[in-house]
């Protein structure tokens, strides 16, 4: 491929139905660049995922996003520049070049930008979060840098609530942390609500919070995107929530890995609008 291409892919379980395809490709056609981006599903192509990791960088891709259930485990494998991503413990931007892979985090950088973007400086209050796997940990260090009192972290798998609580008290933040027993507990007197798990999602369907507990809360926020309008989405708007949907944060965080696989920035306005419009209506 010449200087004005790039080779970009996914790696995830549940990919068929992403949109960053077209966002990087779009994003391209913005810049002046020829993007491709495949997805790339471990099972599909009969490999480990450590295995497709290997195997991009040798086929010449200049970089991956990593999405579920991958988010964490890639970590052993990359150079981690950014010490709050470190502390994260999860990436989904990697960069290849010279050396060993690195890696980024723009689910993180990405929330804060989204965050501002519909909320403003509102700090969130006392936060209910659903999830604390590998966006659950970017985004509970998205609440504590926009100055979160309270974050009440809830997971099945109560270790992983525990780990991301541990890592956030070991930072200097004002945040209180806490690992609630239900998320009927970490609800209650709760200002915002948070769905960091694929609960929702195309092919997976459901809410992450019992109906009863969708009340009282000023805002929401649903890391899954696909679709936009999630249960939990619609039923948080019902209740009179202000809400910010998993699509802001998916906007943000490909704008800021296009950054780093690129070193370009997008005009926001004109890819939110082409987005919009469909990839087709966007000249190549």
């Amino acid at each position: 491929m010449g200087p004005s291409s790039i080779r970009l892919g996914l790696i995830g379980d549940n990919i068929a139905a992403s949109s960053s395809p077209a966002l990087h490709r779009i994003a391209g056609r913005l810049t002046g660049l020829t993007v491709t981006y495949d997805l790339l599903r471990p099972a599909d192509l009969g490999k480990s995922f450590e295995e497709v990791l290997a195997w991009a960088e040798a086929d010449g891709y200049r970089g991956l996003n990593i999405t579920y259930p991958y988010k964490e485990r890639v970590i052993a494998h990359l150079d981690v520049p950014d010490p709050a991503v470190r502390a994260i413990g999860a990436c989904n931007t990697v960069l290849f070049g010279a050396g060993k892979p690195q890696g980024w985090n723009t689910d993180f950088s990405g929330f804060v930008a989204g965050y501002r973007h519909v909320f403003g400086d509102r700090p969130p209050g006392r936060v209910a979060m659903a999830g604390a796997g590998g966006v659950g940990r970017a985004i509970a260090f998205g609440l504590c840098q926009r100055g979160a009192s309270e974050l009440r972290l809830f997971d099945v798998d109560a270790g992983k609530a525990t780990a991301v609580a541990e890592a956030l008290r070991s930072l200097p933040v004002k945040t209180t942390v806490v690992v609630a027993k239900s998320i009927a507990d970490a609800c209650r007197d709760a200002d915002g609500l948070v769905n960091s798990t694929p609960i929702g999602m195309v092919g997976i369907g459901g809410c992450p919070f019992p109906a009863d507990c969708i009340s009282g809360q000023r805002w929401a926020f649903d890391a899954v995107y696909t679709p936009v309008e999630t249960p939990f989405i619609v039923a948080a708007r019902q209740a009179g929530l202000e809400v910010m949907s998993g699509y802001e944060l998916f906007f943000f965080q490909g704008v800021d890995a296009f950054r780093h696989f690129t070193g370009r920035d997008v005009p926001q306005d004109a890819l939110r609008e082409a987005l919009k419009q469909g990839e087709d209506q966007v000249p190549a």
